[in-house]
């Protein structure tokens, strides 16, 4: 009778063991998919580096703020706030002339940390720690053509162009704004807050004159660095990336609704330029000239 009931219990202890087993293991098989379906949501793809998008758009809501203060410019308010993504605007050919204008400009310094960049307009760049001006290290008619600096006023234009026939505005009344300026970008570890890149912002919360925010960029994710994804915030805290491509072209407007973060770029150079537009003519800057000093 004594060994029935331990044989009874033995029996009822591996059953509880292993009903206990099966409901550990479905649990886990439960919450690793719900884990998955987060983490796929909180990864989304806006635009992948290896497709070519005529142009790819997502709607969102204009924050209160901005659309106060766009109202105040006839002309200049979007039809809808959003994003765009295009990989048709500008040319290869286009492209590589503004690749070696930052390339040779940065030659003369570049941030010690990850973050370096370079404004042709005034000639602000990154130089150890610091920012120096270029033009007072080389005279800026010895740095670059005239014809470059044609090239990089039609690829403004072009991308002026296509800001406004996809938000509907007048291209006559937004105007090229500061800072415009080129980004290289690498895994050096920061030395300075200018290297912390990858921080959330608000663009018009950091610089109030702008309406529309523009990239082009001018190298490849995957193939010339890892990491260096933008990345717009959403709600829930999921994000919605953009991949650079060669030659894509990035438009949003500039308010808290396009809130967003560049990831850390974590192996190769990520070269970028950021064209900025303003509906405030007196915010305007004119194209860079080789007469600068």
């Amino acid at each position: 009778m004594v060994k029935k009931k331990r044989l009874v219990s033995d029996s009822v202890t591996l059953f509880v063991r292993v009903t206990w087993l099966v409901c550990f293991v479905v649990g886990s098989m439960v919450l690793y998919s719900a884990f998955r379906r987060e983490e796929q949501a909180y990864n989304r793809l806006f635009a992948e580096q290896e497709k070519k998008f005529e142009f790819k758009a997502v709607h969102v809501a204009c924050s209160p703020k901005y659309l106060r203060d766009i109202s105040n410019y006839p002309g200049c308010k979007p039809k809808k706030c959003g994003r765009y993504v295009m990989d048709n605007v500008v040319t290869s050919n286009e492209v590589d002339v503004m690749l070696n204008l930052v390339r040779r400009g940065l030659s003369f310094g570049g941030s010690s940390g990850g973050a370096s960049i370079l404004d042709l307009h005034t000639g602000a760049m990154s130089k150890g720690v610091h920012f120096v001006n270029l033009y007072k290290l080389q005279s800026p008619d010895k740095l670059f053509k005239v014809s470059e600096l044609q090239v990089y006023k039609k690829v403004r234009e072009k991308i002026q162009n296509a800001l406004a026939s996809k938000f509907g505005i007048l291209p006559n009344k937004v105007y090229l704004t500061k800072p415009t300026f080129f980004s290289r970008l690498t895994n050096k570890p920061p030395l300075s807050g200018n290297d912390e890149y990858w921080h959330p912002h608000i663009d018009k919360e950091t610089y109030p004159s702008f309406h529309y925010t523009t990239l082009l960029y001018l190298n490849d994710y995957g193939i010339d660095f890892n990491g260096g994804q933008f990345n717009f915030l959403e709600k829930g805290n999921s994000t919605s990336a953009v991949q650079p491509k060669k030659g894509r072209v990035l438009l949003f407007t500039s308010g808290h609704e396009n809130m967003h973060f560049v990831e850390r770029v974590t192996h190769g150079v990520r070269f970028a330029i950021t064209i900025s537009f303003t509906c405030d003519p007196k915010e305007a800057i004119p194209d860079p000239s080789t007469k600068l000093r």
